[in-house]
């Protein structure tokens, strides 16, 4: 039996999953990497579709709301698999009795990132459903994008740098900050990724974004399907002071901590300095973490020089964060 926990993404469930997938297996001329798209070949490009639901508590948290993670959480999927977003579907299920004032707000947000983007929103529904049966309010998004293309998340080659497109961890712990009433300066680090991603998505062998379960469940996603060990620097950990501190004051695992803004990637050694000095001119925080190296499992050299292993999130993990 295969027990459902609320709040829970896919690396949690993977057997479910993998059932899901037997019980519809339609034959067509998709195919899909397990990656958080699928593809299907137009020739000389591919077209590239994903889907995601969003809940979240708060729906409003500094940095941004429901409405920007739920736009820029779509486009960003098909950012990290080298895709250019062509066009948004848009879903909202509302909660009888929902604010109006927050409902407007949180569509001005999805126009913003639209707008800012030049991504367009082309169809979409809206369902109110009654009181007490939904937590306010529940947004899907889909997308398509066209890619020259496909950036494997199974790439990552021996001898390959693991680079981050800045510090990780600030959307988990803004939301974080705000249930505890915790001061801090941190904000969600929610953004749109195309721009950057286009960039110096040449230059790479494999990205993921890491949303749900952070680096941990991320990168050994990466580790995992292109059967390779990956070392992470702990001198060269990607996470703010404040970060660190609300982890170590919650007992919450650093590695797990989610990012709606950023993206790891795996470079070649001779790519790196420009695919760094590309993503410079976005972040001057984006750097390199670990290395790609013979083997399985990630792991996290330490100061002392010894080797401690980064495993998958397991259990309940921190709720309603995208």
């Amino acid at each position: 039996m295969i027990e459902l926990e609320h709040g829970g993404g896919g690396f949690k469930n993977n057997e479910l999953i993998r059932q899901l997938r037997e019980i519809i297996n339609l034959k067509t001329d998709w195919s899909n990497t397990e990656d958080d798209a699928a593809i299907y070949d137009l020739g000389d490009q591919k077209l590239v579709f994903t889907t995601d639901a969003f809940i979240i508590d708060p729906i409003f948290f500094p940095g941004g709301d429901i409405g920007k993670i739920a736009t820029c959480g779509t486009i960003n999927d098909l950012a990290v698999m080298g895709a250019k977003p062509l066009g948004l579907s848009l879903s909202v299920v509302i909660e009888e009795g929902f604010a109006k004032k927050d409902l407007f707000k949180i569509a001005e947000s999805i126009d913003k990132i639209s707008k800012e983007t030049n991504i367009p929103i082309v169809t979409g529904d809206t369902k109110v459903i009654d009181k007490g049966k939904l937590d306010k309010i529940e947004i899907t998004t889909a997308g398509v994008g066209l890619a020259n293309k496909v950036i494997d998340n199974g790439g990552a080659k021996v001898g390959d740098n693991i680079i981050t497109s800045g510090d990780l961890g600030e959307h988990g712990v803004t939301l974080l900050a705000y249930r505890f009433d915790y001061q801090t300066d941190i904000k969600s680090d929610c953004k749109p990724l195309w721009e950057e991603f286009q960039a110096v998505g040449n230059l790479l062998n494999a990205a993921k974004d890491p949303t749900r379960g952070g680096v941990a469940a991320n990168i050994n996603e990466i580790a995992d399907k292109s059967k390779v060990k990956i070392i992470l620097d702990e001198d060269k950990l990607p996470y703010k002071k404040d970060v660190i501190a609300l982890t170590e004051l919650l007992g919450i695992e650093l590695f797990n901590l989610p990012s709606e803004g950023r993206f790891i990637a795996a470079v070649s050694e001779k790519n790196t300095d420009q695919a760094l000095k590309k993503l410079h001119e976005f972040n001057p925080e984006a750097k390199v973490i670990g290395k790609c190296v013979e083997g399985e499992g990630v792991f996290l050299k330490t100061k002392l020089g010894s080797e401690r292993r980064i495993e998958e999130p397991k259990g309940k993990l921190i709720p309603r964060i995208c």
